[in-house]
């Protein structure tokens, strides 16, 4: 009886530590780095590709331990509460300590500084640059005074951090240099990626309200708010033909409009959307994060096709 109730608690622990992870949210981190891989081959560079492993781990540990600080600091603050929405729970229904969290979150921060590290012996000065900006934009996204989340800077900063460093860190890692189109193509991914926070913050700003949060949401209001999920959605949708019709990107690209149809469902839920209702876009991140993937892929895919046909 004993050894069942034990078994049955590391099960139920261990099912709290993967809900605690997020782990929806890794393809948010790993399309930039395959996308900054990719673009070695549309670009013609030489790559070291025995590096990309490490690049794809190295975002997933920052993306682990900037879920898990998050988690941390939304609790402390008290801005994750039992009837709100923007965490995995875990913490809010005491099934892990918040310490713990931390911790482990400051140990994927650390993993990533030691791959990171390498980089730089690798590749100088640059990805040291790169790196920090990451490292401390992840820890600071709720943490500290800084916690620029709380300031209405968290779909800016992200889009910037999730969507061009990424992509050019990833880039610059493989082939030791940089290309402005690299920078371009990136956009269509942090448009999307910004859009998974906005589509958070849109359904979670009557609550950050009354915690005193200002998110971008909360500072937009409810009803330009949804227009700032529009905007980023259909920023990916115009920036592709762009850069299509400017020769940055192959015509290839025409196919991350396969994606579309979720696309337009994801707008119309965030257009119906009442702030008093947050139940009704419960899962509208979930579903951006589902639409990012598939954009990302096929972006993926076309500027390989670009690259070798």
């Amino acid at each position: 009886m004993i050894d069942e109730l034990t078994v049955k608690t590391h099960v139920s622990s261990a099912k709290d530590w993967i809900q605690v992870f997020r782990p929806f949210t890794y393809t948010a981190a790993v399309i930039p780095v395959l996308l900054g891989a990719a673009l070695t081959v549309y670009l013609k560079e030489a790559a070291v590709w025995w590096l990309l492993p490490l690049i794809v781990l190295a975002s997933f540990f920052i993306q682990a331990g900037t879920n898990l600080v998050s988690e941390y600091f939304d609790y402390r603050k008290g801005v994750d509460r039992p009837e709100s929405y923007g965490s995995s729970r875990v913490l809010v229904e005491k099934r892990l300590d918040p310490k713990q969290v931390l911790l482990v979150g400051l140990g994927c921060f650390a993993l990533t500084a030691c791959i990171g590290l390498f980089f730089v012996a690798q590749r100088g000065w640059p990805i040291l640059l790169l790196g920090v900006i990451g490292l401390l934009g992840g820890f600071f996204y709720t943490a500290g005074p800084m916690a620029y989340k709380y300031f209405g800077l968290g779909d800016l900063f992200v889009f910037f951090l999730m969507g061009p460093l990424m992509v050019i860190g990833s880039f610059f890692v493989l082939t030791g240099v940089y290309g402005h189109s690299v920078l371009l193509i990136s956009l269509p991914v942090g448009f999307l990626v910004a859009g998974i926070l906005s589509g958070n913050n849109l359904r979670d700003i009557t609550h950050d309200t009354q915690s005193h949060i200002n998110t971008t949401a909360t500072i937009l209001g409810h009803r330009w708010a949804r227009w700032e999920y529009v905007a980023l959605t259909l920023g990916a949708y115009i920036a592709v033909p762009a850069m299509i019709i400017f020769d940055v990107l192959p015509l290839w690209s025409l196919l991350t409009f396969l994606t579309i149809p979720p696309a337009i469902k994801n707008i119309k839920s965030a257009l119906k959307s009442h702030p008093d209702k947050p139940e009704e876009i419960a899962t509208l991140d979930v579903q951006t994060a589902q639409l990012h993937m598939p954009f990302g892929l096929l972006l993926i895919i076309s500027v390989i096709l670009g690259g070798l046909l």
